[in-house]
């Protein structure tokens, strides 16, 4: 089954046989998909995104080494935008590992899914969806790139960061760059430890 389809996605890489699970062929993004307002909202800030002097100043290769992700691993990337960092990331985990990408954003998912498909990557799943009810198997992540998303009125702490929990591997890694006001919130949480800072990147395990 390719990645671009439902149910269970699974591929071969040499003696090893992966898998990630994603229930369910839609998940809950009725209200993003039917406003006009919001996609054109999403398309001027997906313009931001993409800007020169970001790649600039904060290329994704320099954030992605921050959260230390492997070859072979299975990453979790939230908020994926327009793909600033998805393709990057699904070249560091290479063919052994696996990414999916998950935005709200019908117009957002459209534009990171045409990048996929133009760098022939095959270890990436792009998924619309909601970020609190992610659909996953508990523990099936490596690493969550949360990369410029927390704070958000659309994601409270105190359900997202039990998703997160959820689905990383025992000692898996929450990779987040944001305001410093906002770490004392996920400590204060009990679900990760801080474990180190990189390129601006700080990085939590999962307890």
């Amino acid at each position: 089954m390719g990645a671009g389809q439902s149910g269970i996605d699974v591929r071969w890489s040499r003696n090893k046989f992966k898998f990630i699970r994603v229930r369910g062929e839609e998940l809950n993004t009725e209200a993003s998909k039917n406003s006009k307002i919001v996609n054109f909202i999403f398309k001027i800030a997906g313009a931001a995104m993409e800007s020169r002097f970001r790649y600039w100043f904060s290329g994704p290769m320099k954030i992605l080494r921050g959260a230390n992700i492997q070859p072979g691993q299975t990453v979790l990337e939230v908020g994926c935008g327009t793909g600033f960092y998805t393709v990057s990331a699904a070249q560091l985990i290479g063919d052994q590992g696996y990414l999916v990408a998950i935005d709200a954003s019908p117009v957002l998912i459209e534009r990171v899914s045409k990048k996929v498909q133009t760098a022939d990557l095959k270890n990436v799943r792009v998924v619309k969806g909601n970020a609190m009810d992610m659909r996953l198997d508990a523990e099936s992540i490596d690493t969550v790139l949360l990369f410029s998303v927390i704070p958000s009125p659309t994601l409270p702490l105190n359900r997202f960061l039990p998703e997160m929990h959820r689905v990383l591997k025992p000692e898996g890694t929450l990779a987040v760059t944001t305001f410093p006001w906002v770490l004392p919130s996920i400590r204060r949480s009990g679900l990760f430890t801080y474990a180190s800072k990189r390129n601006g990147v700080y990085n939590f395990r999962r307890c």
